[in-house]
């Protein structure tokens, strides 16, 4: 989306980080954002229990119920807008709605529970959004090397898997910006494949 903001033509690109419940979404959109981010967070009920997998996180309190929201001006003439999924399986139908619009999409990825980045995966793949993997390097935890990542969740390599840590300003803008970068380059492939 392109907008005139003093003389100047601004241009603005969408886009969604989803992973699972507890992976470091509304983090990552916190340490990234220069306005106040949106969040809807909600504190975890006893209705929860049976429902919500919290076995794996535990000392979380809160889930996103909608989405969070960040902007992030990379240049005078270029504004990222960062959405949040909400990453509790009862509340994905409103990830088609955040994907509208979008231009890439990162899967953010706790590598104690690999298995919740399938869906997310499956979610990008099956809308042809570009998309790449982050994981997220959570302290007091294993790492695990991204080429062990790509084997574990059976991703093509054609996409790119980066580390990062969702509570650094300045590794979330990286992320963003080859987030940015493999769109384009996905935006410019079908015309290279025809020359």
């Amino acid at each position: 989306m392109d907008y005139v903001r003093s003389d100047k033509r601004i241009t603005s690109a969408k886009i969604v980080v989803a992973g699972g419940f507890g992976a470091g979404k509304t983090t990552f959109v916190g340490a990234v954002s220069e306005i106040n981010p949106l969040r809807t967070e909600a504190l975890m009920t006893t209705a929860a229990v049976g429902v919500d997998r919290t076995e794996a996180v535990p000392g979380k309190f809160s889930t996103t119920v909608a989405m969070d929201f960040g902007r992030l001006t990379l240049a005078d003439d270029l504004v990222l807008y960062v959405f949040g999924t909400p990453g509790q399986h009862r509340f994905w139908f409103m990830w088609d709605d955040l994907v509208c619009g979008a231009v890439a999409a990162i899967v953010l990825v706790d590598t104690r529970r690999l298995a919740d980045c399938f869906a997310p995966i499956d979610f990008f793949e099956s809308r042809g959004l570009p998309f790449l993997v982050a994981i997220n390097q959570f302290q007091d935890t294993h790492q695990h090397a991204p080429d062990q990542v790509r084997e574990a969740l059976k991703i093509p390599a054609a996409v790119q898997i980066i580390t990062c840590d969702a509570r650094s300003p300045d590794s979330t803008k990286q992320t963003l910006i080859a987030a940015a970068e493999h769109a384009l380059a996905e935006l410019h492939a079908p015309q290279q494949r025809k020359a």
